[in-house]
């Protein structure tokens, strides 16, 4: 009897969390993507794609994958003319950001050049130093959606440290090639040595 209570204890306190940064330059998908992971790994019902409208600051969304709790910040990628809008916003949840998800609208060239700039500016941020990076091409669903393997020679991040990070074809609106990303983000959050160090901080057992 012991045993099953102790079985069960540790199953519900032993459960690690992990804060995902969800960036992108705006109607990359990125608020999509967050409903479609809520609805995919939650009971609850994801927002249609007809419903969803651009973020202006920040959306949370709770998942829970296995023995893994996520938390999604879904943050708004818009500018102004001559002002940085709501990418300012960004570097204040870096510090406590495990990984980011980058998503890039792989139907829209002419916003690569667009994209691959913020990209660079996240990565150079110390803040984010050893964060894991999964890079969406999303919008697979449309037609001229380039591959990520396209996209990967577009962006070009051979000049990346030691940072572990892959690329993934997705479409938020269908689900492809969702649940490949979710586990190798999971996996490269658990293997991370900014998870530990992030633990540490906490001074917690719980990430």
């Amino acid at each position: 009897m012991f045993s099953l209570f102790y079985g069960l204890w540790k199953y519900t306190f032993s459960k690690l969390e992990f804060h995902v940064l969800i960036l992108g330059i705006d109607k990359a998908g990125k608020t999509t993507l967050l409903e479609r992971f809520k609805s995919q790994y939650s009971n609850l019902e994801g927002l249609p794609p007809d419903r969803i409208v651009p973020t202006v600051g920040l959306n949370i969304g709770r998942v829970e994958v296995s023995n893994t709790k996520l938390v999604f910040w879904d943050l708004g990628g818009q500018t102004y003319v001559n002002q940085p809008g709501l990418r300012s916003i960004w570097e204040k949840y870096y510090e406590e950001a495990h990984a980011v998800i980058f998503v890039v609208d792989a139907a829209s060239p002419s916003r690569f050049e667009d994209s691959k700039s913020a990209l660079e500016k996240v990565l150079r941020h110390e803040d984010l130093q050893g964060a894991p990076l999964l890079i969406l091409a999303n919008k697979q669903d449309l037609e001229g959606a380039v591959s990520s393997d396209e996209l990967a020679r577009y962006l070009d991040l051979k000049k990346l440290d030691e940072r572990v990070y892959t690329f993934q074809s997705v479409s938020a609106f269908d689900g492809l090639g969702i649940k490949e990303s979710v586990n190798w983000l999971v996996d490269a959050m658990e293997r991370s040595k900014r998870s530990e160090t992030l633990r540490i901080r906490a001074g917690s057992n719980v990430v």
